[in-house]
Formats: structure tokens, C-alpha cells, sequence
């Protein structure tokens, strides 16, 4: 008599579930975008974004938490330009600024950087200024980033003192990047004025070698 074989047990694919996933929170992450931008944030109900994402309501709150969070991932995926927020110290330009043999090559890279990141987050800062009186939680998100970019900016203005002498002292120079480099500024000069982007990242790095550097 033939022995019975035990039946074969497939190899679960775990890869098949995390392409799934990431093709979710992706199709999430554009329909906020989309909604958030054109209705405006406290008029879109978490239950538009399902649908405009084509998942069930529970997996957006899985894959991306509640409307503050969402909220948070985008702005987060906006100045990283990747599908998850990045570590200042580890985003590419912030390492290519390290390397930078001197300020001026410094300070071209950062205002190329600033004016690819101003444009991702351009959108999002009229939803903000809208939203932030009556959603405290927003609002104190985005004074939470102005207070990191506060830091990051005088990073920044360190590395410039490591090669070159400042017309300033740090903390004003850090103020200066902090206030020419904030997105509003983007949408004033690009979204109400009319410059392209070239221009704009032109202006930055022109600006910050007038005022920031010594001679």
C-alpha cells in the first residue's frame, strides 16, 4: 500500500503583501493630496480619501493613522521627496552639502534642494494656512517643522563657517536661510509672480552669497 504524502505546504510570499501595501498607502498618500488641495483639509472627510484611494476606510487608517497623521506623512513625504520621511543628516543633498569642498558649491546645492522641496510643498501650505485656526493639532504641527527647518538652517550655516567667513553671526545667518527659504516665499515669487523655478533657486543662492558671506 502507498504511503500518503503530506500535503505540499506553499511558501507564503510575503513580498506579493508588501508591494500591496506600498501600492495602497501610494494611492492614499495621492487622493489626500488631491482632496486636501482642492477641498481644502477640514471639508474632506477621511471617508473621501477611501474612496478616491479605491481601499476600505479601516485600511487607510492601518496603512496611514487618522487625519492628523496623514496630515504629518505628507508634509514629511513632501520635504523628503520619497514615499517616507527622511533624517535631515541623511537625505543625499544635505550629505552632497558636507562634501562640498567650499560655500559657494554649498549654498548652489542647498538652493537647488530648497527650490525642488518648495515646489512639493507649495500645495500644502495653502491647506495649512486655511485649516491650522480651527485644527489646533495642525497648526501645531506645522510650528513644529518651522522649528526643525529653525535647526537644520543653522546646521547649515555652521558648514558655511567651516570654509568661509560670515558677513553675520550664526544665529542671523541661520535666521535668514530660515525665512528666504520657507515655501511661502516659493508660492509668492513662483505660484503669484511667475518666475520658474530656475529663477527662484537662482535668487536663493544669489541672496545667501550676498548676505551671508564675508567679501
Amino acid at each position: 500500500m502507498a504511503s500518503v504524502q503530506p500535503p505540499v505546504k506553499r511558501r507564503y510570499d510575503a513580498s506579493r503583501r508588501r508591494e500591496a501595501a506600498a501600492r495602497n498607502r501610494a494611492a492614499i498618500l495621492d487622493a489626500a493630496l488631491r482632496l486636501f488641495t482642492s477641498r481644502g483639509y477640514t471639508a474632506t472627510p477621511m471617508t473621501a480619501i477611501a474612496e478616491q484611494a479605491g481601499v476600505a476606510l479601516d485600511t487607510v487608517y492601518a496603512s496611514v493613522g487618522r487625519k492628523p497623521e496623514l496630515a504629518r506623512l505628507l508634509i514629511e513625504t513632501a520635504i523628503s521627496g520619497t514615499g517616507a520621511a527622511v533624517p535631515a543628516e541623511e537625505r543625499d543633498y544635505v550629505l552632497a552639502i558636507q562634501a562640498a569642498a567650499d560655500a559657494e558649491t554649498k549654498i548652489t546645492i542647498y538652493a537647488a534642494a530648497i527650490g525642488r522641496i518648495a515646489a512639493r510643498l507649495a500645495p500644502l501650505v495653502a491647506m495649512v494656512q486655511q485649516a491650522a485656526p480651527a485644527e489646533p493639532q495642525l497648526a501645531a504641527l506645522w510650528r513644529e517643522i518651522a522649528e526643525r527647518r529653525a535647526a537644520n538652517m543653522r546646521r547649515f550655516v555652521a558648514e558655511l563657517a567651516t570654509v568661509a567667513t560670515l558677513r553675520v553671526d550664526l544665529d542671523e545667518a541661520a535666521d535668514i536661510v530660515w525665512a528666504t527659504n520657507a515655501p511661502e516665499l516659493y508660492q509668492l515669487l513662483v505660484g503669484q509672480r511667475g518666475w520658474s523655478p530656475d529663477r527662484y533657486e537662482h535668487f536663493l543662492a544669489d541672496a545667501w552669497h550676498r548676505l551671508l558671506l564675508a567679501g
